[in-house]
């Protein structure tokens, strides 16, 4: 009979494509992997890696028996979800991401709320950038993902996930409060035209969207820091530095000498959860749920990062 642990390690090195990957999703070591492998290929009776450079790759067999596990694992999740449903307790392991802006914003709140209602729940929370969370929540590695996308650039989301909704969290334009529209009730994108842009990184989904963004609206952005916390963008709009986009979750307290005011636009970032739809009937799932979104009732004076 094959054994479902060594399953497990021969389904994450697929996902992750190494041994040390599937050793870092796993949380032990590479030698453990090495050793479960071995033993699930005297198991079958076949080669299962073989070496490819510097690395290892699936032989034939090794595919064809990861594409079961990867069923099989599914099925599992599913039986394991049903059973806890069937239970209707809220308890075991609970790991779960949030990009910076939410971990900050919403965790404290929500994961407070989630051990004093359910002291059976253990919890095991991160930082990850949304497309980090949900490839994580695709390999089996996380359980929930805190993720968002724009109100006019949605984030793909793979099949076999299911999400919802947590809050709509409006973006103003922060600015030195000597700027010559930090007196304004309202302003365009377009105004913004010469300014120099405080940004997320390279290839980052709210950098990408915010390229995006001005260059509809016939504007060629003029980049001149990146910074992946919301503070700190905030902290070198203060040093009058440039601009940058504002969410309200997670940009409190505010620096002094920085004012930010809204757009025209009413820009808006959403902001949900995801998880596997095999484990959709998890009572863990739902409390998770439900405590994020109590906590996204309270936002306004706290948070960060993003």
């Amino acid at each position: 009979m094959l054994n479902l642990e060594r399953l497990r390690t021969l389904d994450a090195v697929a996902r992750h494509g190494s041994v040390s990957g599937a050793a870092e999703g796993l949380h032990i070591t590479t030698s453990a992997v090495s050793q479960q492998l071995a033993k699930l290929e005297r198991e079958v009776g076949q080669q299962l890696l073989a070496k490819h450079g510097r690395g290892v790759r699936l032989t034939d067999a090794g595919r064809l028996l990861a594409e079961h596990a990867a069923r099989i694992l599914s099925q599992v999740q599913l039986a394991q979800s049903e059973l806890e449903a069937q239970r209707g307790r809220v308890a075991g392991e609970l790991r779960l991401s949030a990009f910076p802006t939410a971990a900050r914003g919403l965790f404290p709140a929500a994961l407070a709320a989630l051990r004093a209602e359910h002291p059976g729940l253990r919890i095991r929370s991160c930082e990850l950038e949304p497309e980090a969370g949900i490839r994580a929540v695709v390999r089996g590695d996380l359980d929930l993902a805190v993720v968002l996308d724009w109100y006019n650039k949605p984030m793909p989301l793979p099949d076999g996930l299911v999400k919802a909704s947590v809050l709509d969290d409006p973006a103003d334009v922060a600015m030195p409060a000597g700027h010559p529209l930090a007196g304004r009730a309202e302003v365009d994108l377009g105004e913004f035209a010469e300014d120099e842009w405080i940004t997320w990184g390279e290839g980052e989904f709210c950098h990408e969207w915010l390229m995006y963004t001005l260059r509809s609206r016939g504007i060629e952005p003029i980049v001149g820091h990146r910074a992946g916390e919301t503070h700190t963008q905030l902290g070198l709009v203060a040093a009058g530095l440039g601009v940058c986009i504002a969410p309200l979750l997670g940009r409190h307290p505010m620096p002094e000498g920085v004012v930010t005011v809204p757009l025209k636009q009413r820009v808006r970032r959403h902001v949900y959860v995801v998880w596997r739809a095999d484990a959709d009937r998890r009572p863990s799932i739902r409390a998770a749920v439900t405590a994020l979104r109590a906590a996204a009732e309270h936002v306004g004076g706290g948070g960060d990062g993003g």
